[in-house]
């Protein structure tokens, strides 16, 4: 059984069943949404706006998570495919609340991010995103439609890292009940952050993979700690046994996310590529710019182990024939994407509050 969903795939009848999570039915129970009361709410207040109406009017549409707590937000039984995720919450904090995912009673997660990078935002800006993976749409409303199947057991947490509390977390996951097929792979997804990359030193995405997979995206937030041209860097991709040389190189930062020619100073946001100035001007001093990347027509697959690196490398215009590559020292973050089979091994440590924190 195909457990895909496209245009070509619609009117397929399927053996499968709609749930839904979201403050209004945080159990996901059929027949169950909308029925909060005063006392079941969780929303503190949203009885008071509403009593006129009643019941069923937006009782409970989001939820609080005061600072150092983690709440669960799925814990359930499969079968079943997580379809669609939307989450939105202060733009100012996005770094610092952290989504964990874990499959089949793994004890360590599959997924750990915080939401903002996972969703493509960063530098504490919103970020229109026009992609097929991950759909951002004013003002804040962030969507991912990563299918992330599961055969036992799925569980999903929020924590909230920042020294603020959040009054107003608003989620929807949309999943199916449905038999999965065993050949499914799990859905994987790691933030790294170096600020700044040490000189000549290459900045890794992604290393520690084991497993049967495929890299499926790559999300990046880059600061300029220089002046100049900075996207001149190799993207590199290590697969199933290979060491000091890849399978895989590209030929330049902008040519791995789909642009030519230092972009043109242009933004861009497409079903698979996109590149945005969120703060200041290309090539100064202080920018700030958010990148993405999805191979969904081109997954890397691996069948061992896997690596990606990208170079931090510039371009100085000295005169010719003074014109030379340099290494630079900037401030780099991602997120990386990818499915593999389980047990996969424990994902690197996610940094802490302060390192991941934007200044």
């Amino acid at each position: 059984m195909n457990t895909s969903i496209d245009l070509s795939t619609l009117f397929h009848k399927r053996q499968a069943e709609s749930r839904s999570l979201s403050a209004e039915n945080f159990q996901g129970k059929k027949g169950a949404g909308g029925m909060a009361t005063k006392k079941t709410s969780l929303t503190p207040g949203a009885w008071e706006q509403a009593i006129h109406l009643g019941r069923g009017w937006k009782i409970s549409p989001c939820l609080p998570i005061k600072s150092g707590e983690t709440v669960t937000l799925m814990d359930h039984e499969g079968p079943g495919v997580i379809r669609h995720m939307w989450i939105t919450f202060d733009q100012k904090i996005r770094r610092q609340v952290i989504i964990r995912i874990y499959w089949d009673g793994q004890k360590h997660p599959s997924v750990e991010c915080p939401i903002g990078d996972f969703m493509c935002q960063s530098w504490n800006r919103d970020q229109n995103i026009s992609s097929l993976a991950i759909n951002v749409n004013p003002k804040g409303g962030m969507n991912c439609f990563f299918p992330m199947p599961f055969r036992k057991h799925a569980r999903i947490t929020v924590q909230n890292d920042s020294l603020a509390d959040i009054p107003h977390f608003f989620y929807t996951f949309n999943y199916t009940l449905e038999p999965v097929p065993d050949d499914c792979l799990y859905f994987h997804a790691q933030f790294r952050r170096t600020n700044p990359v040490a000189y000549k030193d290459v900045y890794t995405i992604l290393d520690g993979v084991r497993g049967h997979g495929h890299y499926v995206g790559t999300f990046m937030s880059w600061q300029q700690n220089t002046s100049g041209w900075w996207g001149e860097g190799e993207i590199k991709m290590y697969l199933d046994g290979d060491k000091e040389w890849p399978t895989i190189c590209g030929t330049g930062t902008e040519d791995y996310f789909g642009g030519a020619w230092c972009f043109d100073e242009n933004n861009f946001s497409g079903p698979y590529f996109g590149f945005q100035h969120v703060v200041g001007k290309s090539r100064e001093t202080g920018a700030r710019m958010t990148l993405y990347r999805f191979h969904l027509q081109d997954p890397v697959f691996f069948k061992k182990d896997f690596r990606v690196t990208m170079q931090a490398l510039g371009w100085r215009d000295l005169g010719f024939p003074k014109a030379r590559y340099h290494a630079l020292q900037d401030d780099l973050a991602s997120v990386a994407y990818w499915y593999q089979t389980l047990p996969g091994a424990p994902l690197a440590p996610l940094p802490d509050r302060d390192y991941r924190e934007i200044v």
